[in-house]
This record gives structure tokens, sequence and C-alpha cells, in this order.
């Protein structure tokens, strides 16, 4: 068995969920305030993960200075601004526009940890991101024109690619992060750092809203962000992108926006083309040869 099995299993899970935070994501914000929605979401992955981790690991692990300044950019580029920038990103423009645009983060991750982190890109590696980019333009065949369905394309595009830029920093920075934090600690402190980060306009914006119009469903969406996506995912994530080198994960955060684009065509109804279907299999291909590249 390859002995980083698991640790692509755990991150083809966790992107495949996260490419469902941008479906739930777009229901979520029909119904609830930004801010508001994402802060309720991290206290409910809070109020898990925190006695979760006090059982697990008797207590808050030992963090140097060093380490608390990587994880506070970690939470403001891949909790903070990731969520700020994809929630009101799906408000303008469509499900599926937005999963293809998450397509860049492999490249986009790829090319930071070879420019910053120095790391050596190997034949398969290589070819594995470019599979990746490969399905990127695949999905880009579509054209815009044929998915747009929200009511200020461009300007949910560049949020959305904003996201992106959170999410690669994300993955970036949890590579220089030392193993002594562990995946249960690190998720953890994600989310109590991200939900102090959303506490101030989460109350200013609840101070306004009616609760009592929100419906059973809507309610539903928030436990699944809060739990699914934030605690289930950031434990799988951690758990794989600390056995593999950045440019290997880059990869595997391709799963995210085939995730995506899946799940608004069967949840949304969005158009659905074979430039998709093409696009999803070469990043599947490109995650094959990355998987090739230790025996």
């Amino acid at each position: 068995m390859h002995k980083n099995l698991s640790a692509y299993l755990q991150m083809t899970l966790a992107m495949a969920i996260v490419g469902s935070s941008v479906v739930a994501g777009k229901l979520i914000v029909a119904s609830f305030p930004v801010f508001l929605s994402s802060g309720m979401r991290f206290a409910i992955s809070s109020l898990m993960l925190v006695p979760l981790m006090l059982k697990l690991e008797k207590g808050f692990v030992p963090v140097s200075k060093r380490e608390w300044a990587i994880l506070f950019l970690q939470a403001l580029t891949g909790v903070f601004l990731f969520n700020i920038f994809l929630l009101y990103g799906v408000k303008f423009t469509g499900a599926v526009e937005s999963g293809i645009i998450t397509s860049t983060t492999p490249a986009m991750v790829g090319i930071i940890s070879f420019l910053f982190l120095k790391e050596r890109l190997s034949l398969t590696k290589s070819l594995g991101i470019l599979f990746t980019v490969l399905g990127i333009l695949m999905f880009n065949l579509i054209g815009i024109n044929k998915t747009e369905s929200g009511v200020f394309p461009l300007l949910g595009n560049l949020l959305i690619f904003g996201a992106v830029i959170g999410e690669a920093l994300f993955t970036i920075l949890r590579k220089v992060l030392p193993d002594t934090v562990s995946p249960l600690s690190a998720a953890t402190l994600m989310s109590f750092m991200g939900f102090l980060m959303f506490l101030p306009l989460t109350v200013y914006e609840a101070l306004s809203f009616d609760f009592s119009a929100v419906s059973l469903r809507d309610w539903l969406y928030i436990l699944y962000f809060g739990i699914v996506v934030t605690v289930v995912a950031y434990i799988l994530w951690f758990q794989g992108v600390a056995k593999v080198p950045a440019s290997t994960a880059a990869v595997f955060t391709g799963v995210m926006p085939v995730s995506a684009v899946l799940l608004a065509y069967i949840v949304l109804n969005e158009p659905l083309s074979w430039a998709h279907i093409l696009g999803g299999l070469c990043v599947l291909i490109g995650i094959g040869f990355i998987t090739k590249q230790n025996p």
C-alpha cells in the first residue's frame, strides 16, 4: 500500500467537503448576512473542537510566539478572508463559475511553494500540476456567459479569486508550521481565532437580524457549515497536508472545484457541460500522477 495513501484520501475528502461549501455558502447567504453566518459557523465548530482537544490532548499544547504568528496568518488568510471573499463572491456570481475559479488553487499553491519554499518539482509532480491546469482550461472553455447566474459576475469572480489566494496561503503556511502543533490543535485554534475575528461584526449584524424568519432548512445549512465543512474538513486537511510537500497538497486542492461544480449542478440545477466533465477528469489524472511519485 502506498505509504501516503491515507494522506491522499484525507486531502481528497477534505477538499470535496470544502467544494461543497461553495454551494452551501450560496444557500446560506440567501438567508443570512455574511458576517453573522460566518460567526455562527465558527462558534459551532469551536464548541465542538475545544472540548474535543481538551479531552484527547489533555489541554492546550504550548505554542511559541513564531507558531502563534503563523497560526494567526493562517486564520486571517484561510479562515477570515477566505470566507468573506467566498460568501460575498457567491452572492454576485454563480456556483459553477465559483467552482471554475477555485480550480486555480493548485497552480497558485504550486507557484507559491516553488517561489518561497524552494520545493523542487519532479517530472510526475509537474505533470500532475500540468493536468490540473489543463482541467482549469477545460472548465473555462464553457465560456463565462453560459454559466452566469449572479447579479454582478465580474465582481463576484474577483472576490472568488481572492478566496483562492487565501486558500493557497492557508496551505503554504501549514507547511511552515512545526509538527509539534497537531492537526486537532491547529484546527481548533483556526476555528477559535476565526470566531474571534468575526465576532464584532457578527454581533453588529445579529442586533438587526430577524431570526424568527429563518427556516429549519437554513439552520441545517449553518450546522453543516459549522460541523462538516469546518470541523471534519479542517481536521482531515491538517492531517493529510502535514504528511506531504506543499506542491503535492496543491494538486489535491483541485478536488475542490470538481466537487463545487458537480454539486452546483445537482443541488442548484446550474448548467453542466462536457467541458466541466473533461476538466474534472484532467484534475483526477493530475492527482493520479502525484500519487505515483512516491512508491
